[in-house]
Order: structure tokens, then sequence, then C-alpha cells
């Protein structure tokens, strides 16, 4: 048994060095920089609550905490109901070589910079853009898109949208049809079918695609900024100003310890109950 445990281990260890060295150190070199102090524009090593106290008092942290938090919220249900047709039609409306081909056409888009992909949407959301010319014909328009928050959610759905879909397709694929073809067999409408019989089905995957666009859309600097106008500021936008005012980089660590905890919370929620069975308590 020992040496069966030390087989196995042996093939564990590099993944656990590599959370070690990229993820769980500089994990707690963040959490421990938060209490240090800038004096003279350098930080000097404390543990003082000082950048806590600060951060946490102002209220335009708040604001941009809710603010960022309400958008991801945003953009994961948007990009879960407007992935939701376009992965029942690949599961189970399409066959199996349309679905890998789709699949594979989803993730070129990964193939190039997201901020290129950002910087694409000028050219169609501008006021003298794609968009707006094709509403000029039919006597609409001009529309503000660029810098509102339609713009932000536009290049949230850039980032979250190929993988929503990609994740919704898999999980529906592999939903038991047995018990789809008996809730047909019983007369159940189409629509109740969903509701009743896939959506619990495929619970896991959908709720997993969702955590997935969250994450994303929380962390991300690049639409908020170039597309959404940087204001009022979401979370990632405030670390960097605030790294920028005196090269606070404790305070920056502070709002991102903050982003941290929210997403640990977020995420073991979302798999409490992607994963908690039917009934359970």
């Amino acid at each position: 048994m020992r040496r069966l445990n030390a087989y196995a281990l042996t093939f564990r260890l590099p993944i656990i060095i590599w959370q070690a060295i990229f993820f769980i150190g500089p994990l707690f070199f963040m959490i421990a920089m938060s209490f240090f102090l800038v004096k003279n524009y350098r930080m000097v090593e404390a543990f003082e609550f000082k950048n806590w106290d600060k951060m946490l008092s102002r209220n335009y942290v708040w604001d941009s905490y809710w603010y960022t938090l309400g958008l991801a919220a945003l953009s994961s249900a948007v990009a879960s109901l407007v992935a939701f047709p376009a992965a029942f039609a690949l599961a189970y409306r399409s066959s199996e070589s349309v679905r890998r081909w789709a699949i594979f056409l989803l993730i070129i888009p990964f193939f190039t910079s997201y901020l290129v992909r950002t910087f694409s949407w000028y050219v169609i959301l501008a006021e003298s853009g794609v968009i707006n010319a094709g509403l000029g014909y039919i006597g609409l328009g001009p529309y503000t898109m660029l810098n509102t928050m339609f713009g932000t959610i536009v290049g949230y759905m850039t980032l979250t949208l190929p993988l929503v879909v990609i994740l919704q397709t898999v999980s529906l694929a592999s939903a038991d049809r047995s018990l789809i073809q008996a809730s047909q067999n019983l007369g159940c409408p189409p629509w109740r079918t969903i509701f009743a019989v896939i959506l619990p089905a495929a619970k896991t995957g959908l709720i997993v695609a969702a955590l997935f666009a969250f994450i994303l859309s929380f962390g991300d600097f690049v639409a908020p900024y170039y597309l959404g106008g940087s204001k009022p500021p979401t979370l990632p936008i405030l670390i960097i100003d605030t790294t920028k005012a005196g090269q606070q980089w404790p305070r920056a660590a502070v709002v991102a310890v903050i982003m941290m905890v929210t997403l640990f919370v977020v995420a073991f929620t979302a798999i409490f109950l992607a994963y908690r069975k039917r009934g359970s308590k």
C-alpha cells in the first residue's frame, strides 16, 4: 500500500508543485503585501491594517464592488440565455459530425487575441459604425453604444459566449436520452420537457458554464475599459488606478484579495448547487 501511495504521489507531485509555485505562493504574497506600507513611493514591510481601513471605508470602493458584481452576474445570465438555444440545437437537432465542427469553430476565436477581438467592436458599435449605418437605412439611430454598460456586456460576451456554448452543448449532449424519450411518450409538451427533464439532467454543466462566465467577467479589465469607458470603474480598473496613484500596490492588493474572496464564495456556492442532488437539504 505504501508503494502504491508513493507511486501515485509521483504523478501528483508536478501538479502540487505547479499550484504551490504559481497559485498558492503568489496568493499568500498578495495577502501579505496588503499589510505593507508605502513610504516615499517605496513599499515597506509592516503588519498594519491601514490599507484595509483606507479601502474598506471608501464609498467608491464599495460602489465599484457592487457594480462589478452586478455586471458579472448580468453577463453570466445573458451568456447562459443566449447560448442555450444554440447549445440545444447542437445537442439535439444536429448530427455528431455537425456538432464536432461547430465546437471546433467555437474554439477558433480563442486563437486570436481577446484584445484584438475587443477592438474590432469599435468598428461595429461606433456611432458611424456598421450597426448604426444599417439602422440609418431604415431611419433609426445613431445610437450611442460605446462607453456604455451595453458596450461592456458585448465585450464580456466576446470573452465568454463561445466557452459557455461549448460547455452547455457537452452537458446537454451527455444527458440521458431515455428520460427525454419517456417524457415525449407520456405526452409531455416540448417546453415542459425542457424545464422538467432536460434542464435538471444537465444542471451541473449549465451551472458550471455560468460560473465560468461569471469568473471571466468579474476579473476582466479589457471590456469595461475599452468598450465601457471605465466609468464607473470596475474592480480591475480600480486596481490599475490605485497602483498609479503613488505606487499604492498594498491598497491594490486589498482590492485583489476582496475579489479573490468573492470568487471563492461564488465558486463554492455554484459547485454546491451544481452537484447537490434533487431533494437533498
